[in-house]
């Protein structure tokens, strides 16, 4: 079942002649289309100029309306919970848990013409990136864009991940962070999922503040993993790279990440803000400032802001983000758009909520 609602063009009535073709359109499905991540992806999708939604998956609301579930979709759509999956697709949206995707894909034959793109962590780490005859590359554009035009799969990254690794990386391609990196993450509580527990109750969360996992976070891997790929080509001094200090807070709001990031540099704040301009030079959903920012400049959009400091001795380093858009179904589509030729930025020009 295809959505038929009528789509308005940013740029240009048909896709360019460098995605699938001159007037052809990308086909999606969407599995797990019921939570968090699945219905930000179906709230980009209905409004994207160059998408035809095929089918939306969801075991749990199979036969209801898209907007049963997202009642704030009542009007745009009718498109109803699928509970069967269809080829006549050219990407598949992987909205599940972790774990799930690669359950999904090993007891599903997903033919090698259709794109996948997960927004899980089961393929984001190399060595766990293959499975039968898929291959995944790892989505940050502001790491891979190359290697993303021409991927078949792609592994969406994490949001905690997302958000510091754009607020490092100018650093590691310079080979620059030597010394130990010091970190203190907040998010909304949407970055726990759906599914309830102790923390995510509104009378435990709200007017309340928590650490969890500190030093122990499971995005520092692919994290890390990236800082690496990024310092490719320096070698690390002796005792290796500075050591990544991660200390994460459950926050009392509904979504956005905000980390504060400082390392010992011998860069004045005049250099270290060129040298994050440069990087970022060409990347169309992240800005870089010396002025102050805040959350509610990116919320609902898919940028990310970074705002370079120096404090004595210190690089200090703030990046901000959506982390249901650019840490998820946002960068997801943004990927999509890079695999199929088109402008990066279609379906993503989101008005920030401001105030």
């Amino acid at each position: 079942m295809s959505d038929q609602n009528t789509k308005e063009n940013i740029e240009t009535s048909t896709p360019p002649s460098g995605g699938r073709g001159a007037g052809a359109r990308v086909r999606v499905g969407i599995i797990g289309g019921a939570g968090y991540t699945g219905g930000e992806m179906l709230r980009i999708l209905i409004n994207h100029p160059f998408v035809d939604i095929v089918f939306v998956h969801s075991t749990s609301s199979a036969g209801k309306h898209v907007y049963d579930v997202h009642t704030d979709l009542f009007g745009d759509t009718d498109l109803q919970f699928a509970s069967e999956l269809s080829n006549a697709i050219d990407v598949l949206f992987l909205c599940v848990g972790h774990g799930d995707a690669r359950k999904f894909l090993e007891a599903n034959e997903i033919p090698d013409s259709i794109k996948v793109i997960d927004l899980s962590q089961d393929f984001r780490l190399t060595q766990n990136s293959s499975l039968k005859t898929k291959n995944f590359v790892y989505g940050l554009p502001e790491l891979n864009r190359e290697a993303i035009k021409s991927a078949d799969n792609i592994a969406n990254p994490g949001c905690f991940a997302t958000c510091l690794q754009l607020g490092l990386l100018p650093l590691a391609s310079k080979g620059l962070l030597t010394n130990e990196v010091h970190i203190t993450a907040t998010t909304g509580s949407t970055g726990a999922g759906q599914s309830l527990s102790p923390t995510t109750h509104f009378t435990w969360r709200n007017d309340n503040l928590s650490v969890y996992k500190a030093f122990s976070h499971q995005h520092l891997n692919e994290i890390g993993q990236s800082l690496n790929q990024a310092a490719s080509a320096f070698t690390p001094p002796s005792g290796g790279w500075g050591a990544i200090n991660f200390v994460p807070y459950r926050g009392d709001f509904t979504r956005g990440i905000i980390a504060s990031i400082y390392t010992e540099s011998d860069l004045s704040e005049a250099d270290a803000l060129q040298l994050y301009k440069e990087y970022y030079a060409g990347h169309a959903f992240t800005h870089v400032t010396s002025k102050d920012i805040d959350l509610k400049q990116i919320i609902n959009t898919n940028k990310c802001f970074v705002q370079v400091k120096k404090h004595d001795n210190k690089i200090f380093i703030i990046s901000i983000m959506d982390n249901l858009l650019k840490g998820a179904s946002g960068q997801a589509v943004q990927n999509m758009n890079l695999m199929f030729g088109l402008d990066e930025r279609a379906g993503l020009r989101l008005k920030a909520i401001g105030f």
